[in-house]
């Protein structure tokens, strides 16, 4: 599947971005919430994925404010296209490449998900700062 991801309609002023996964994947539709970190739903089609993603962003609004934690707020639409060019060393660009090859994914897929952990990771308070841990 070679579809470009769509932007489904804003929940609660959250965008909400709708892929479809490939075969290797599973198949089916990925819905991510891009201003909150790890925060998806799957569906066997768009609207079923909007609809799990939907309740994964009052589930995670929830959480945040359960754990007293700063909730992002919604990104403007049109703020932001999803769309940039990143160079990297030619070294990095095969080791990912690999990873992807060896994962089934496509190499943006990969990066994409790389990316969204390490933004997840850094706009949670960071405990081990503070010598904490659960």
């Amino acid at each position: 599947m070679a579809r470009e991801p769509r932007v489904a309609p804003r929940h609660l002023g959250y965008a909400i971005v709708v892929s479809p996964l490939s075969d290797e994947d599973g198949g089916g539709y990925l819905a991510e919430t891009p201003d909150l970190p790890g925060c998806i739903g799957d569906g066997d089609t768009p609207a079923a994925a909007i609809a799990d993603a939907e309740q994964a962003i009052a589930e995670w609004i929830a959480e945040a404010k359960r754990l007293k934690r700063p909730i992002p707020t919604p990104a403007s639409p049109g703020q932001h296209s999803g769309r940039w060019v990143q160079r990297v060393p030619r070294s990095l660009h095969g080791r990912l490449a690999a990873v992807a090859k060896r994962e089934g994914v496509s190499l943006n897929t990969l990066v994409t998900a790389i990316l969204a952990e390490g933004v997840g990771q850094r706009t949670e308070p960071s405990r081990r700062r503070q010598g904490k841990r659960d």
